[in-house]
């Protein structure tokens, strides 16, 4: 077994990857990591890459640019024109960004599942001011994105963004060691609510759709192209914004500045699309979701 074979395997040991990822400082080094990332300097910047390369599966052979800035500026790259088909199926949901599915399936009343055995409920997710009985019994997944993947995501139907709710947390990772482990994860870290409703001439029009970015460790900052602001630990806006921002099918809305989760809400009347199951690689503008009325 090669020596990167042998490192692999030690940092999949379940024990090993939790304490190193969750029992360290984990704002503080998501903060130094957010600094690190944006140095500009070429050999810092050749090193980090090269490292992240020797540790992931990461691929730029998609992206627009060859030549980076930064390790932030190729975390958050942009990709080349096509490079994401976007699904034209009617009343269908696509999905807004790269990811693995990690959990997907009803919505039971207004419990939802991180992992088998863990729930957590609306009310700890979006607040207890969110308007919850949209989402009962509706329809939710969530999508995984490890740290080689694009980063940006895009609105998976035309819609308007009604309102963002900003959370200040923790910064817990959200692979799947930690979310067997750490209850009501999503519900601890940082995240943004999302409120968008569906706009066309689909039969699910007037629909609400909740997206919510969830942040971790060494994640911990969202940028969204209709708010001129960056979400992120230091933020000491407004919790609540209400905007009204058009989009359509496939735009692009916004990128995490180091990757991490979304969530999907959406209410009682749609369906998983085939091949959308526990574990699932998918693909931002693959078909999620689909009205069934």
């Amino acid at each position: 077994m090669s020596f990167r074979a042998s490192l692999q395997q030690m940092l999949r040991q379940e024990d090993l990857n939790f304490l190193l990822t969750n029992r360290l400082p984990r704002r503080t080094l998501t903060q130094f990591i957010g600094w690190f990332s944006k140095i500009e300097q070429p050999l810092v910047r050749d090193a980090s890459i090269a490292a992240w390369k020797f540790f992931s599966a990461l691929d730029l052979s998609e992206a627009k640019k060859t030549e980076f800035k930064s390790m932030h500026d190729c975390f958050t790259r942009e990709l080349k024109v096509g490079a994401r088909p976007i699904s034209a199926e009617p009343e269908t949901l696509t999905s807004p960004s790269d990811g693995i599915v990690g959990a997907c399936g009803a919505i039971e009343g207004t419990r939802v599942f991180q992992a088998k055995g863990f729930p957590y409920t609306l009310e700890d997710l979006l607040g207890d001011e969110a308007s919850l009985e949209t989402w009962r019994d509706g329809q939710f997944v969530t999508l995984r994105l490890t740290s080689s993947m694009y980063h940006r995501f895009h609105a998976l139907h035309d819609c308007r963004v009604e309102q963002v709710t900003y959370f200040s947390g923790d910064t817990w990772n959200v692979n799947p060691i930690a979310l067997k482990r750490v209850e009501k994860l999503f519900c601890k870290n940082e995240r943004a609510f999302l409120k968008t409703r569906l706009t066309g001439s689909d039969r699910c029009a007037g629909q609400t759709i909740a997206v919510v970015p969830v942040a971790a460790i060494l994640v911990a900052s969202l940028r969204l192209h209709f708010l001129d602001v960056l979400l992120h630990l230091k933020y000491r806006g407004p919790r609540v914004t209400t905007c009204d921002a058009p989009y359509t099918k496939g735009q692009e809305m916004g990128w995490f500045q180091h990757g991490s989760t979304i969530i999907v809400l959406a209410p009682k009347g749609f369906e998983l699309c085939p091949g959308v199951v526990d574990g699932a690689p998918m693909r931002m503008g693959l078909p999620l979701m689909r009205w069934v009325g």
